[in-house]
């Protein structure tokens, strides 16, 4: 077992905060989180690029690149792959692998199971070192049928993912039921209006990601802010000083 899955434990969660440039995951890691991920969401955003149709292969390498060099252990959220070519997949997760990644986090995007399945196993194959989070995208896209998410769930890990991803699902009965029928981590995407942290670890969940909702209360925070300040208030809340984003390791 790697380091990386170890953090994957029952009882005590990874909570993996997602990060979308090099200040924000050292900033991340500064506050003792044991690992950071990457939103694939931030980081197409930030350079003006669609989310989830394979845009920012580029831009996910070299950010993967950056902070593959830290410190810290880096899971990279790389939407489907960025191709439906499992050969190219798995050339793209060697890269990763390369750049100092210890996982990757492959979106089936509601698309044909086989062909998901397929990218896993070339992922395992080119990059055996590199833990595969499977996510399938059927709670996400509003279908919520639980057979057809335990069929994937079961394909996914079958080609060899070391984690099964969830987002969207928040009934804490149905999470309970698929934390212990499988051998790996159940990763569930935390929510404000879902179960606690401390509610998942009962459940079961081994890891808990916060996808891009540090990305969207950072834009939601400098919009306050922004307008605040123009309707004559001070800004409230915490703000890093310049030397702290400067220097984050001091």
């Amino acid at each position: 077992m790697t380091a990386f899955a170890a953090l994957h434990r029952e009882g005590d969660p990874l909570l993996l905060p997602c990060a979308w440039d090099h200040a924000s995951a050292l900033a991340l890691a500064g506050r003792g989180f044991a690992a950071v991920g990457t939103t694939s969401l931030g980081v197409a955003a930030a350079h003006g690029l669609p989310d989830g149709a394979s845009a920012t292969r580029g831009e996910t390498l070299r950010l993967a690149r950056v902070l593959g060099a830290e410190a810290f252990p880096l899971s990279v959220d790389a939407e489907d792959g960025f191709s439906d070519d499992p050969d190219a997949v798995g050339e793209f997760a060697r890269e990763l692998a390369a750049a100092g990644a210890v996982g990757i986090n492959l979106e089936d995007g509601g698309g044909l199971a086989d062909r998901h399945a397929a990218k896993i196993a070339a992922v395992r194959s080119a990059a055996p070192g590199l833990f595969v989070n499977a996510r399938t995208d059927t709670y996400w896209s509003g279908d919520r049928d639980a057979a057809e998410t335990t069929r994937r769930l079961e394909a996914y890990r079958e080609a060899g993912a070391d984690g099964l991803f969830v987002p969207g699902l928040t009934d804490p009965a149905r999470i309970a039921s698929l934390a212990a029928r499988f051998d790996v981590p159940l990763n569930i995407l935390y929510t404000p209006a879902g179960p606690t942290l401390a509610h998942l670890a009962d459940l079961g969940v081994r890891r808990v990601s916060l996808g891009s909702l540090l990305y969207r209360r950072a834009l939601g925070a400098a919009l306050d802010a922004a307008t605040g300040i123009r309707a004559g208030r001070a800004p409230d809340g915490p703000t890093p000083t310049y030397d702290e984003v400067r220097d984050p390791a001091g």
